[in-house]
């Protein structure tokens, strides 16, 4: 599971190098949400399980501002941070702390894959970059949502109802239409 939480950040500091920092207040794929708004989740999330797995809790909320001035450079401290923590020898034997409540580390290491792959696709199709995404990751975490029971999930805030997705459509836009994205509040 790590190798995948490392993959996901290697997908993801890809889309964010390629995100113009004047293209941080277009409007994401998340209802309400524009791009910089979810790249400071992601970053906060990122922060937060880091400090979580390494036992050294941030002081900040998940929605305070991660980004400042430079989103990239704030990704890239998240991203390194991150991948210490989860390289941890006990990270996944050990219980986090999220918002929702403790969950055992394997379950937060898939929670956290998710959280990557899907912002970091998303980020990629609001901002043209769809080519970086990595379409097998995608895939394999919609067949494990897929196994799973996955309503407790879409609830106000998290996932939406699924949305149709095209038979022949990319492995990320089935994820993301799963996930309950609407891919008309953005260009294509």
């Amino acid at each position: 599971m790590i190798n995948h939480i490392d993959s996901a950040i290697d997908m993801t500091a890809v889309i964010v190098e390629g995100i113009h920092a004047n293209r941080l207040q277009e409007l994401s794929l998340c209802p309400d949400w524009d791009i910089r708004f979810e790249l400071n989740h992601l970053v906060g999330g990122m922060r937060i399980f880091a400090g979580e797995l390494s036992g050294t809790p941030v002081d900040k909320d998940h929605h305070d501002d991660w980004l400042g001035t430079d989103h990239r450079a704030a990704f890239q401290t998240a991203a390194d941070l991150d991948r210490a923590a989860w390289r941890r020898p006990d990270a996944l034997d050990t219980t986090v702390q999220l918002g929702f409540g403790r969950v055992p580390g394997h379950l937060a290491a898939l929670i956290h894959r998710t959280e990557l792959l899907v912002h970091g696709a998303d980020l990629a199709v609001v901002t043209g970059q769809e080519d970086h995404i990595d379409q097998r990751q995608c895939g394999e975490l919609l067949d494990t949502m897929r196994g799973m029971d996955f309503q407790a999930f879409r609830r106000p805030g998290m996932f939406g109802p699924e949305r149709p997705a095209p038979a022949d459509a990319a492995a990320h836009r089935h994820l993301l239409a799963f996930l309950g994205r609407d891919f008309h509040v953005v260009a294509s």
